[in-house]
């Protein structure tokens, strides 16, 4: 009955997995926030959503694109940007799809066909425009214009525009970085002047885009430094964490209830259920990460075919899964700089209740605990790793039973 043709669980894929868990704030940010404001004419600041890999960023952007497209809002494929990878060529082809599903490319009003052809020509040579010193206007200026003409036709069918740029920590150069930014944020900023129905003053209103930018929390510290005051203006930032247990337990729990529907090969459907200990299990292994959590359950649904998932399943499911889970925490921890690693690998050595600043500081053999203050903020505030509270804890809880005790290893 289990095979790996009707498994609901889809580790580190981006696409949206079947078992969905948590991220209820950020889901209705978009739903009660960002998209009722938008379509509103109202400001609202663009979205981006940072956190350490394997939490779920590319996944939670791309539930709200698929919500945003089943409402009928127009929205980019997600636009990965690899590292090396000129990103205005890439939203320039994103933007060019945007305008075929708005119809610009039959308008003709020669202001959008000249903005239309200059986006193509950005398409096809991207920051390289820039460097030649080519005339007219600055590609990012051409992909603001762009996007504003795909707003305006929203506007006026009551759609959300919803553009995503993915893996936006590869984008190094500064010069580059800031013009993506400011074509992403000049196209939210812009207000057009519209006239309210039997009213006569005319109102201001902004268009109906929303912009998700997703990265490693390094973009953080690229924007802020680089962009400033203009970044936080423009952009809300969210830093993901674990998932708390009780959603992942909730997200398990049409399993244990009534079981999972998959296909019984005769026109009908079959029920798979979950024993609530394979469940206790799963949510106990994967210590609240998203990846982890669909790994464990994916490992569990190919241990067996039989219609019940047992704890044994799960056990026997997460013994060929141990090294990718161990690989993908040393990956994170391999991705610190050496005082950030040193601090964790210290904190982690010390009991729960004597991790505090002095005594992680002491341990560092650093003359006084203010040595260690900017560490433990960036990992707090722009890693989302730790909580400095009293004492401090840790908030990356797969990172912290790596450290601290001898998992992925069951007893």
């Amino acid at each position: 009955m289990r095979s790996a043709l009707n498994s609901p669980f889809t580790p580190g894929s981006d696409s949206v997995p079947e078992v969905w868990a948590g991220r209820v704030e950020q889901l209705s940010d978009w739903r009660d926030v960002v998209r009722p404001r938008r379509l509103a004419g109202l400001p609202e600041r663009g979205r981006t959503v940072l956190g350490e890999a394997g939490l779920g960023k590319s996944t939670l952007v791309r539930r709200i694109a698929d919500e945003a497209a089943a409402n009928g809002d127009w929205v980019t494929p997600q636009i990965r940007i690899p590292s090396g990878v000129d990103p205005l060529k890439a939203i320039a082809s994103a933007m060019l799809t945007l305008s075929d599903t708005a119809g610009l490319a039959a308008s003709r009003e020669r202001r959008i066909k000249a903005t239309l052809d200059r986006v193509q020509t950005v398409a096809a040579h991207g920051i390289s425009l820039t460097l030649r010193r080519q005339e007219g206007p600055e590609p990012y200026t051409a992909l603001t214009d762009l996007l504003i003409e795909v707003g305006r036709s929203a506007m006026v069918r009551e759609l959300v525009v919803l553009v995503h740029l993915d893996e936006v920590q590869n984008i190094r150069d500064s010069n580059v970085l800031s013009q993506t930014l400011i074509a992403l944020g000049d196209a939210l900023a812009h207000e057009e002047i519209v006239s309210a129905p039997g009213v006569g003053p005319q109102l201001r209103r902004s268009l109906p885009i929303a912009v998700y930018l997703t990265g490693l929390p390094d973009f953080a510290d690229m924007a802020g430094a680089r962009q400033g005051a203009t970044f936080a203006r423009r952009f809300k930032t969210t830093t993901l964490t674990a998932i708390d247990d009780d959603h992942l337990h909730a997200a398990l729990h049409p399993f244990v209830l009534d079981g999972w529907p998959v296909p019984d090969g005769s026109g009908g459907l079959s029920r798979i259920r979950m024993e609530p200990e394979a469940a206790a299990t799963i949510v106990d292994l994967c210590r609240g990460e998203p990846f982890l959590f669909q790994l464990a359950g994916e490992q569990a649904w190919y241990a067996d075919t039989s219609p019940v998932i047992t704890r044994q399943q799960v056990v026997t499911g997460w013994s060929a899964a141990r090294a990718e889970a161990a690989s993908h925490v040393e990956r994170i921890l391999e991705r610190l700089p050496g005082r950030e690693s040193d601090f964790l690998r210290t904190m982690a050595g010390l009991p729960p209740s004597a991790r505090t600043l002095t005594r992680i500081a002491d341990a560092l053999g650093l003359a006084k605990p203010t040595d260690a203050g900017p560490t433990s903020q960036r990992l707090d505030a722009v890693r989302g790793i730790i909580s400095r509270g009293k004492p401090y804890t840790f908030r990356h809880r797969a990172v912290e039973a790596y450290l601290t005790s001898d998992w992925p290893d069951l007893d």
